[in-house]
């Protein structure tokens, strides 16, 4: 699914491997025998410009063909990284696929799309797999600007049924001059559990018509199967497609059954019995995700000379594996992560892999402050049985760890690829007198809007939401998290904060999820960012903190102090912040959380950093100390579900700039509401008015971008900064 991607960059594909040396890292791995050679016409894969070029093929050359692709996937994810497990178990369903359909004139819409790696190399784009000069040619899903066999972007689970659904619609209405044929819809490897999948299948099976829904079954999601229809379909397997209940028969499906779905000659009759079907038909596939990773050493046997040569006996590089067919998957599953030893079978590990360059690096903030805040819930679960950690399939990338699931037991559920389930499963946990934390992507976030508004906010549910991935990064264009703050901060009745620091992240999660009728408790639901890689950073190295150097003043305790209270020198003191307590946050029992933190108190220019983008903050104000003599006030808001008044009225003395920093989208977002508070707060002396100076992306979709050259393009470093608060001057 992601990926929910989706792990690093889970479901980002944006990791890629530079310099001659990494890039060429792991080809050893595969036996040279084997390892397609670009350019090189013995080599099947490399004759291939087009699915006419699969077409074109002897019979006896598919299996070939597949045993090519599936070891360039493996020396690919030592090199690049990806979603190569889930790849690995499509390659002859894929290419079967090009060998029986017309693409682009059939339609092939790949669910997630991560699952279409093989499709690209078999659309003209292998050389982007096969060398490594050219990875960075080709995303990680679909996309129609990379070839018109791509029929749609898409990086989020669950939408090919209803997007297919959707195309043969129109084709249906228009008749032959649609120039649209059979259209297929490739689903699986968790993507079934989404709710909209079966809001698909409902559609299909009224709509009637050519429709063809290839279900992957590989039986695994992301950190393996959660629900009550996995066993129904395993039943299904078991049988050969015969058991009752069968899912797809109850919408009023037609059904299909192979078991071989890593027979590329199966397949391809399979396939051709559907072609040119005219009524909607389900062609489920039993699959093995990461198909061939158990014929490589593991990462220890790589550090021995001792290595075993890497043995390809079975025809297309498959090989037999005990892993599968386990009631607890987690348990099936010795991965202590999931991007370190990714083998064959229910392993979530296979979901994503990092390149060999990754491995043995620090953790990522995703898996630093994940493993944090499930270390501080831990200990409560024994007095609060209501205490429930909630993840819609991507666990491991977030730090939730294989050992912290088994010791939580049921204090942990996984839901599947169901975010807006998600969210409303912990609105009723919450209204029972629970305590539910819901963690995952800020991206995948997106997908439970309506639950935030209704069941969440609405009812004034005690949620807390762990908001993973939050901000600019160099994801692709369907996993970027710039659009979090935009969404959540302007949820009615829900706060959102927003920590700069490993402690204040830890304090906010222990008053989100502090009992109810406790003292100060909130109200509501609590959304809580994550912090991102520049806190994670500046925590491991003090001096990119030159203000502070992290250390940072207790949190306000509350008291009442005059609002525009001012120091001798026209600024304004820490001690009048720590007491500042709007109307607002009165009312609303949130008191000292949602004050802002003054630290360091100064004049002229005020700089106040959001989140991730506060050591900015302190990174200018000191380069405008060293440059200038311009020493700046500091203020980390902590939050952005609502404005220090009384801060922003203090500025007002002293202070003829107000800069706001965040590293998310601009418009709709913070930095805009500390300008309007000004400009709708104006005042008869002129000189009591700051200029207001924002300073966050442009909305708009970016495509894999390093964070340095976002950065870059959004005048969010100290120089651009500097530069523009002093043209002011």
């Amino acid at each position: 699914m992601r990926s929910a991607s989706g792990n690093g960059f889970d479901s980002s594909d944006s990791f890629a491997v530079s310099g001659a040396a990494e890039g060429a890292a792991r080809l050893h791995d595969i036996p040279p025998s084997i390892t397609p050679s670009h350019g090189d016409d013995s080599h099947l894969l490399s004759r291939i410009a087009s699915p006419a070029d699969v077409k074109a093929l002897a019979p006896d050359e598919l299996a070939e063909l597949c045993r090519e692709i599936r070891a360039t996937l493996l020396a690919y994810g030592h090199q690049h990284g990806g979603h190569i497990g889930s790849n690995l178990g499509m390659v002859e369903a894929t290419v079967a696929l090009h060998r029986v359909f017309d693409s682009p004139r059939d339609r092939i819409v790949f669910d997630v799309s991560h699952q279409s790696y093989v499709h690209k190399m078999l659309t003209g784009r292998a050389g982007a797999y096969m060398d490594p000069n050219r990875f960075g040619e080709v995303t990680g899903f679909t996309n129609p600007d990379e070839s018109e066999h791509d029929q749609f972007v898409l990086g989020h689970t669950g939408t090919s049924i209803s997007l297919a659904c959707g195309l043969a619609k129109t084709r249906d209405m228009e008749g032959p001059g649609s120039g649209i044929g059979n259209v297929i819809a490739v689903i699986g490897d968790g993507s079934l559990s989404s709710g909209v999948a079966f809001e698909g299948l409902n559609n299909a099976a009224e709509q009637g018509g050519n429709l063809i829904i290839v279900f992957n079954d590989n039986e695994m999601s992301i950190a393996g199967d959660f629900g009550g229809m996995y066993g129904p379909l395993a039943r299904l397997r078991a049988s050969g497609g015969t058991a009752q209940p069968n899912l797809f028969n109850a919408f009023g499906l037609d059904y299909r059954y192979v078991e071989a779905g890593n027979d590329v000659s199966a397949l391809v009759a399979a396939f051709e019995e559907v072609r040119d079907i005219d009524h909607p038909v389900v062609v489920h596939i039993h699959t093995l995700k990461g198909a061939g990773y158990d014929g490589e050493e593991t990462h220890a046997d790589r550090q021995t000379a001792s290595a075993s040569p890497v043995s390809f006996d079975s025809p297309t590089g498959v090989h037999p594996t005990d892993n599968v067919n386990h009631s607890e998957p987690w348990h099936s599953d010795h991965c202590n992560l999931s991007d370190h030893e990714p083998h064959e079978g229910q392993c979530e590990a296979s979901h994503w892999q990092n390149p060999d360059a990754a491995i043995g690096k620090p953790d990522d903030p995703r898996k630093h402050y994940g493993k944090m805040a499930m270390a501080a819930l831990e200990p409560r679960f024994a007095a609060e049985p209501g205490l429930v950690v909630i993840s819609p399939a991507t666990p491991g990338s977030n730090g939730i760890t294989h050992e912290f699931r088994e010791r939580a037991g049921a204090h942990y559920v996984d839901t599947g690829i169901t975010e807006s389930h998600a969210v409303a499963y912990a609105a009723g946990i919450a209204r029972a007198g629970g305590t539910p934390v819901v963690a995952t992507t800020a991206s995948f976030f997106q997908r439970a809007y309506d639950q935030f508004f209704q069941e969440m906010s609405l009812n004034r549910s005690r949620v807390t939401v762990l908001d993973f991935l939050g901000g600019l990064s160099g994801s692709d264009n369907t996993h970027s998290g710039a659009y979090d703050v935009t969404m959540f901060s302007n949820i009615p009745g829900a706060t959102m904060l927003v920590p700069t620091s490993a402690r204040d992240y830890l304090a906010d999660l222990a008053w989100a999820t502090a009992p109810a009728g406790s003292a100060d408790a909130p109200a509501g639901p609590v959304v809580i960012r994550v912090p991102g890689e520049a806190i994670l950073t500046a925590e491991r190295d003090a001096t990119l903190l030159p203000v502070t150097g992290g250390q940072i003043a207790d949190r306000p305790q509350s008291a009442s102090l005059p609002a525009s209270a001012s120091s001798a020198s026209g600024g304004i003191s820490a001690a009048t912040v720590r007491g500042t307590v709007s109307v607002t946050a009165q009312r609303a029992g949130v008191r000292h959380m949602l004050d802002w933190r003054v630290n360091q108190t100064g004049s002229h220019v005020a700089i106040i950093g959001l989140g991730n983008a506060y050591p900015l903050a302190e990174q200018t104000a000191a380069a405008l100390s060293a440059d200038y003599g311009i020493t700046a006030t500091v203020i980390d808001p902590r939050q952005c579900t609502s404005l220090d008044s009384d801060v922003l009225e203090s500025l007002r003395d002293g202070h003829q700039q107000v800069i706001t920093l965040e590293d998310g989208q601009l418009e709709g977002g913070w930095g805009e509401k500390v300008t309007a508070y000004y400009a709708n707060h104006h005042v008869s002396d002129g000189s009591r008015n700051p200029h207001v100076l924002n300073f966050g992306a442009a909305k708009e979709f970016t495509d894999r971008v390093s964070l340095g050259e976002l950065n870059e393009r959004y005048g969010l470093t100290v120089e651009q900064v500097t530069e523009a608060i002093t043209r002011c001057f």
